[in-house]
C-alpha cells in the first residue's frame, strides 16, 4: 500500500470531510466577501484598529476608506482595483501592507447584475471619471496606485488632469502590473484578444443579466467566463493547490489548510462586466493599442500622458507574470516623456507571477518598500 493509501485508510472520517470541502469549496458565488481588516500589525508589531468608512458612492462605486488608529496626516494613497472579474476584496493583502504607512482609498466597485438597468451602462470613459471624481474628492497631493487592468484609465487620467493643469492631479502614480502597451511580448491573454473581430466578442462572450435580480436586462460580460480563462491558462498549478488542500486536511495541517481555501474562496467569488466596459477595453487596449498609439480618446479628447510633468511615475512589473509581460507596464515611462528622468522609476520583480506583484512576501518585503519610497520622494 502506497504512502498516500496508508494514510486515507488511516484517517477515513478527514477524507469524508476533504472531500466535501472540495465540493463545496468548487462553487462560484457572485456575492462580494467582507475586507476582514479590523486591525493590522505595525512594523515595531503594535496591533491597532482599523476603520473602514465608504466616503462617496455612484452607483457602480464605492469608495470606500481605509485609516489606521493613531495614523494621523499619512499619505493618502487611491487604490484603483481591477474590473476583471474579481471584486476589489482580492487586494485585501495589498490594502493591508499600504496601511502600514498611508490612508487608503479603495475603488470598491459594484457588480453590474446588481445595478438596476435605469442606471445607464459603464463604459471606460466612465471608468476614467470615476478615477478623476475620486482624485478631486480626497484632494490636492494624493497618490495614485492602480493594479492591473486599470493602469491604463488611471493613467488616462492623470493625463487628462494635467492637461488641464488640475490642482487635485496626483503627486505621485504607481502602476503596477498592467497593459499599457500590449504590443510588447504577447501573452496568451493578448492573443486571444487579437485573435477575433470585435463582433466576435459582442456576439459570443456577452450575456443578459436574468430576471429576478437588480440588473435584469442589463448586457454584461459573465465572471464566470473570466475565471475559467485565467485558471485554463494554469490549470496544473489549480490542481495540484485543490490535491493541496485535499492532503493537508487528511494529514490535519490546519493552517495550510486554511490558507489555500482562504484563497480560493475569494478566488471563486465572480463579478459580471458592463457590456461596454468589456468591450470598449478588448478594442481599445488590446486591439487597436490606442493608449500607446496616440489616438486614447476621452469624450472626444485625446489622451496625452507627455502632458504629466507634475507626476512622480513608478513602474511595477513581475519577472514570471503570464497576463501583463515584463515590458507593458514599462512602455508608460517613455509614454510620460514629459517627466524628468528623477521622477520616473521602475522596478521589476524576480520570481513573481501577477498575482505576486500585489500580494504576498516579495509584496511585502521588496516591492511595498520601493513603492513607500517613491511616495515619500514625491512628497
Amino acid at each position: 500500500m502506497s504512502v498516500w493509501g496508508a494514510m486515507q485508510f488511516a484517517h477515513p472520517l478527514r477524507c469524508i470531510q476533504a472531500y466535501h470541502e472540495l465540493i463545496a469549496l468548487a462553487g462560484f458565488t457572485h456575492h462580494r466577501p467582507d475586507y476582514g481588516i479590523q486591525e493590522i500589525a505595525t512594523d515595531d508589531g503594535a496591533i491597532v484598529p482599523v476603520t473602514e468608512t465608504p466616503v462617496f458612492t455612484t452607483p457602480f462605486c464605492t469608495l470606500l476608506r481605509f485609516s489606521r488608529q493613531g495614523g494621523g496626516a499619512e499619505p493618502r494613497v487611491l487604490l484603483v482595483a481591477p474590473m476583471s472579474g474579481h471584486f476589489a476584496t482580492l487586494l485585501r493583502g495589498t490594502i493591508r501592507t499600504l496601511l502600514r504607512d498611508h490612508e487608503v482609498y479603495v475603488t470598491d466597485w459594484r457588480n453590474p447584475r446588481d445595478v438596476p438597468l435605469g442606471q445607464g451602462t459603464f463604459g471606460f470613459e466612465d471608468f476614467v471619471q470615476h478615477v478623476i471624481d475620486f482624485l478631486k474628492f480626497i484632494g490636492p497631493h494624493s497618490h495614485l496606485v492602480a493594479v492591473c487592468q486599470p493602469t491604463v484609465p488611471a493613467l488616462a487620467a492623470v493625463a487628462l488632469m494635467a492637461a488641464d493643469d488640475d490642482p487635485d492631479q496626483p503627486a505621485s502614480l504607481t502602476l503596477m502590473a498592467g497593459p499599457i502597451d500590449t504590443r510588447v511580448s504577447p501573452t496568451k491573454v493578448n492573443e486571444f484578444a487579437t485573435s477575433k473581430p470585435i463582433e466576435w466578442f459582442r456576439q459570443n462572450m456577452i450575456s443578459t443579466v436574468p430576471r429576478g435580480l437588480p440588473g435584469a436586462g442589463r448586457r454584461v460580460y459573465p465572471g464566470f467566463l473570466q475565471l475559467c480563462a485565467f485558471m485554463s491558462m494554469n490549470m496544473d498549478r489549480h490542481s495540484k493547490a485543490f490535491a493541496d488542500l485535499f492532503k493537508h486536511r487528511v494529514e490535519g495541517n490546519v493552517d495550510k489548510a486554511a490558507q489555500i481555501r482562504s484563497f480560493y474562496e475569494e478566488y471563486f467569488a465572480i463579478m459580471d462586466l458592463d457590456a461596454s466596459f468589456y468591450l470598449h477595453t478588448i478594442e481599445t487596449v488590446f486591439q487597436k493599442s490606442a493608449l500607446p498609439e496616440g489616438k486614447l480618446l476621452f469624450k472626444g479628447r485625446t489622451v496625452t500622458p507627455r502632458a504629466i510633468r507634475k507626476t512622480f511615475l513608478l513602474t511595477v512589473e513581475g519577472e514570471r507574470d503570464d497576463i501583463c509581460a515584463v515590458g507593458q507596464t514599462l512602455a508608460a515611462q517613455d509614454l510620460c516623456s514629459g517627466l524628468r528622468p528623477y521622477m520616473k522609476s521602475h522596478h521589476m520583480q524576480a520570481g513573481v507571477g501577477h498575482y505576486g506583484v500585489f500580494n504576498g512576501k516579495r509584496w511585502d518585503h521588496q516591492i511595498y518598500p520601493v513603492l513607500r519610497e517613491h511616495i515619500r520622494n514625491s512628497l
